[in-house]
Parts: structure tokens; sequence; C-alpha cells
């Protein structure tokens, strides 16, 4: 799983989203072409119960339609541009399904998944993007994130194969997180925010045999630094600087 990676392994954050519109097969496709390791996403359903991926809990900010996702059909968010509002070079770019990510990007790249039902916190997306990792047989080339400690022990009795990340928020909101509920829940990895990350709590992880993977990292200094904290991973949205901050290349 990890081991056949290398580290810190590099996660494109919503694709390559410096450089294409983030959370489409265009960022997926690129951040794979810029040496990244993998792809960080956010999944949710649609109101059909599709699993679709997007950030934000409505299309208004990265499509040119409005309204939430939850209360939109498959075939009204694939009719969707969400690709201008980065730059016309990428008009006519699409929201993904899961189903479409992993048969591309699966056979390429380890994923990153965070299950993103925050607004929908009772839905069955859980129990859907763990049936589509089954069909792709994804299981070991997967990693379940969440805020939600509840959805990792949902995707732990489903496919306990794959390993959990237990994302933190900023700052003091996310210090439980960080610390007990990390501590005493059954993750693999701890995913804190860049602004909380120092090296004693990169020692105090490694200790419990567990891997610390940063969001949000783009600047050299940060990269440089956690890589001589000896962090796990890094989510980026610049592939191309990690890559070579990092020291390696495809």
């Amino acid at each position: 799983m990890f081991e056949n990676y290398p580290r810190p392994i590099i996660f494109a954050h919503r694709g390559a989203a410096l450089h294409a519109p983030e959370n489409t097969m265009e960022a997926f496709n690129l951040a794979i072409q810029q040496g990244a390791d993998g792809v960080e996403l956010d999944a949710k359903l649609s109101a059909d119960g599709e699993v679709v991926v997007i950030h934000d809990s409505t299309v208004d900010r990265t499509t040119n339609g409005h309204g939430r996702v939850s209360a939109l059909k498959l075939t009204d968010l694939r009719a969707l541009d969400a690709g201008s509002f980065f730059s016309e070079k990428f008009r006519g770019a699409q929201i993904p399904t899961l189903n479409e990510v992993f048969e591309v990007i699966g056979k390429q790249a380890f994923i990153n998944v965070e299950l993103k039902n925050y607004t929908t916190p009772y839905d069955q997306l859980v129990e859907k993007v763990c049936a589509l990792a089954l069909k792709h047989n994804l299981q070991k080339k997967i990693l379940f994130s969440s805020f939600f400690g509840f959805n990792l022990n949902r995707a732990a009795h489903l496919l306990p194969e794959a390993p959990r990340g237990l994302l933190a928020l900023k700052g003091w909101k996310g210090m439980w997180a960080r610390s007990f509920g990390f501590m005493f829940g059954e993750y693999q990895a701890l995913h804190p925010c860049i602004t909380d990350v120092n090296a004693p709590q990169v020692a105090r992880v490694h200790k419990l045999k567990r891997r610390v993977h940063v969001w949000t990292v783009n600047s050299e200094q940060d990269l440089l630094r956690l890589k001589n904290w000896g962090v796990d991973g890094v989510i980026t949205d610049d592939p191309i600087t990690a890559v070579r901050v990092m020291g390696r290349g495809k």
C-alpha cells in the first residue's frame, strides 16, 4: 500500500488545482503528468444518489450553474460548465463522477477520497463510495479522509483494507481531532492543516506508528520544512513544485 510509494507521498489537491479547474478530469490527468503520486478529491451525492466529485455544497463557485449539489440530478450537474471559472481554455470541463475518476485515475495513481457529506451526514455516501472502490478493485489504492469520524468508522466496517485519515480543522477547532480524537481513534493517518503542524506533533504521531499527511502545502519553504520533519505526505495544489522540492520525478 503506502510502502509502494515514495515518502512523502505527493497528493495533488483536487487535482493540479493551481494549473487546472479543481476536481475535474483535466486537473486529475494533469496532476499525474506533473508527477504527483496521487490525487485528493471531494465526493458527495447528487439528488439521484450518484457519487460526484466537487468540493462545495453548491455549484455556484466552480460552475456556470446555481444550487445545492444534493438538489441537482446527475444529468443537470453534468450539463454544467466546470472549467471556464478557471480559464477559457477549460470551457466545457464537466463535474466528474467518482466512477469515472476511479476508472481512469485509479489505474495510474493513489486516490485520497474525502467523504464530504458534511451537509447531508445521514445519506448513503460512504456505502456508495465503498461499493465503487470494490467494483474497481481499488481498496488498496485509496485512502478515505473526513472531518467526520463516523464516516471513517463506517468505511472501516465496509472496507477494512482501505486506510483512513482523520482530517483536523484549522486552529482551536481542530485541537480535539489532532490530539485525543486521533490518538484513540482507529485511523492510519492524521491530516492537519499546514498552519497547525510542528516537529513534535509529527514525532508524536510517528510514535503511534501512524502517518501525517499535511494540507494544503504550496510554498517551497513549507515543503522543505515538512520534508525535514519527516512527514509522510503532502497535499498540494502545485505538484510541479512539490516534485522538484522533494527531489524526484516520474
